[in-house]
């Protein structure tokens, strides 16, 4: 499908209404048109041949006119103006609901600031088209060429006359049309490239602050408020130099008529009312000549914004819910990794990773920094594909299990943190907007957050700034947790979850996690050593490869990397309370 084919797909069911307002138009223009003639007749007939009587009711009709011209354009752009905005709001939906079906790997690739650009300047460019441009180029192209037909009933030889500017104006158009394509492109990209400069600036503002480079940014975003400004300059050219040619060439029309006509009356050849006839149609194969630029601007802005918009929506995400999807109300929480391999961008992350799970039991990761402890948990929640191998929920592929099931039965409190602009009650209940509060309370609870947040002046009620801003890593966290302890999962992961608390709360939480439904698998993914060594299963992993597993007390053995990370942190503390138990002291 072409980027025009699409645009056409959401404009067609409203394709009735726009030739109804095309029609009201094709009036409006009609009716212009009557004008010159009605006044060619007040020159022959009232002032030249004395007809008075009959001058009331051409006045009358031209007064009618004019009331009736004003009353169909108002209808007229109400109409279009109706479409446009129905067409918008249809286009912005399907573009945003295809945005919530992407991939990783899409928001990955592609920048925020250039996504929002699609569904504001890009959308508006497209509503200025069906609203104004569509009607206005019908109407001066009608209005032309019928005023062109009209002058010839007038007289033949004065409209071939004016004939022979249009093929100057054609070779004009032509040329417009070419050279200022690439400068609409440049426009959009470069408005994009400020709009994610600026949307990153206003998210990092707390970074720019911290480091005094208020200055530095201030020059980063001059470099591209002048890329922009440059891009918007360079279109002005094109329109300053092609919009005074039309001018002239609209100028051109005037002379014709003023020499060629006025000769024509001196020599007999055409009447004085005939004149100013001509005279009256003259503005209207102006106006048109004159607007040939500025409308070949409008519709190259809104082709350059339909063809950006359509290459984001037309890209398909690589994960996507199979066509026979098993559906999966709920998940008894078995998992298995089957020499499962992933790379990305030509990079291996993941090589021939082998561990299973059985329902219930608690897993602890542990790794350093890139080692790919976060990938397996997004390859367990199919945000990613496997390049090899297989992940197996409940002895199923979970490339054939219904992908909104599988997530619904998985809770993940991310590395990342993000909260929304919204209650505190509203960012725990997001996976359950209308679940009782005593739930949401509860879930607080186990996650040791329901005693800040009603130290807070409107307890559950307060309003959490944009990504959670107000609130320190900590909480932020327990939040987080609590999110995903109310959505009941069969399956949840805590991605370095209690990284920002303190060791007390950290071991409440524990506590909590343990009174969960013994169904329930657990993921945790750490640095500390005291969040996973009381696990089911701990995975060592280094380099994309599980190096060690087995439980805390097989791997102590082993006297392999995860015994050195756990003497690095506990020191000499263990040793300390095995002497002192020796002795019995």
């Amino acid at each position: 499908m072409t980027p025009m084919k699409w645009f056409y797909s959401f404009l067609k069911k409203h394709t009735r209404r726009m030739i109804f307002g095309l029609v009201l138009v094709t009036f409006i223009s009609v009716l212009a048109i009557v004008k010159p003639i009605v006044s060619g007749s007040i020159v022959d007939d009232v002032i030249m041949a004395g007809q008075y009587e009959l001058l009331p009711g051409l006045i009358a009709l031209l007064l009618m006119i004019t009331i009736l011209r004003g009353l169909l354009r108002y209808l007229s752009q109400v109409i279009f103006e109706t479409c446009s905005q129905d067409v918008l709001y249809t286009m912005r939906d399907t573009v945003y609901r295809k945005l919530l079906q992407e991939d990783f790997n899409f928001y990955n690739k592609k920048r925020t600031g250039d996504l929002l650009s699609r569904q504001t300047g890009d959308m508006d460019a497209i509503r200025h088209f069906i609203a104004f441009v569509i009607y206005q180029v019908y109407e001066h192209v009608f209005i032309f060429l019928f005023a062109l037909v009209m002058v010839f009933t007038v007289n033949v030889k004065l409209a071939l006359c004016m004939c022979l500017v249009l093929p100057l104006a054609f070779l004009v158009t032509l040329s417009q049309k070419k050279n200022g394509r690439p400068c609409f492109q440049k426009i959009r990209e470069q408005f994009s490239s400020l709009n994610t400069f600026v949307q990153e600036n206003i998210s990092g503002n707390r970074v720019v602050k911290a480091f005094s480079k208020e200055d530095y940014e201030i020059g980063k975003f001059n470099q591209e408020n002048d890329g922009y400004r440059d891009a918007e300059l360079a279109a002005a050219e094109i329109w300053t130099k092609y919009v005074p040619l039309f001018e002239f060439l609209s100028n051109l029309l005037t002379l014709i008529l003023m020499l060629v006509g006025s000769i024509m009356v001196i020599q007999g050849e055409m009447t004085l009312g005939s004149y100013v006839t001509v005279n009256g149609y003259l503005w209207m194969l102006m106006n048109p000549l004159r607007q040939i630029g500025w409308r070949i601007n409008d519709i190259q802005r809104f082709t350059t914004s339909v063809e950006k918009i359509y290459a984001t929506y037309s890209e398909e995400p690589k994960v996507k819910r199979p066509a026979n999807a098993i559906p999966c109300t709920r998940l008894r929480g078995d998992v298995e990794f089957r020499n499962v391999s992933y790379s990305a961008d030509d990079e291996d992350i993941i090589h021939h990773v082998n561990f299973r799970v059985k329902s219930g039991q608690t897993v602890g990761i542990l790794g350093s920094t890139g080692s790919g402890k976060s990938t397996i948990m997004n390859l367990l929640c199919r945000f990613y594909d496997v390049t090899d191998g297989e992940v197996l929920v409940d002895g199923r592929n979970v490339k054939d299990l219904d992908l909104y099931n599988l997530r619904q039965n998985i809770g993940m409190a991310m590395q990342d943190v993000f909260l929304f602009s919204d209650t505190i009650e509203g960012n725990i209940a997001y996976s359950r907007p209308d679940c009782p509060f005593e739930e949401v309370e509860k879930a607080a609870v186990m996650a040791d957050a329901d005693g800040f947040i009603r130290q807070m002046p409107e307890g559950y009620d307060t309003i959490v700034g944009e990504r959670g801003v107000g609130l320190s890593g900590g909480q932020k966290q327990r939040i987080s947790l609590a999110r995903a302890l109310l959505k009941d999962p069969s399956i949840l992961i805590l991605d370095d979850t209690t990284s920002a608390v303190d060791m007390e709360t950290e071991s409440y939480i524990q506590d909590q996690l343990r009174t969960l439904d013994r169904d329930c698998t657990i993921f945790v993914v750490a640095y500390r050593i005291s969040s996973i060594k009381d696990s089911d299963l701990i995975l060592v992993l280094n380099d994309g490869r599980i190096v060690e597993q087995g439980t805390h007390d097989e791997l102590i053995k082993n006297n392999g990397y995860y015994a050195t990370v756990f003497r690095h942190q506990y020191g000499e503390y263990e040793k300390y309370v095995r002497e002192l138990n020796a002795s019995g002291k």
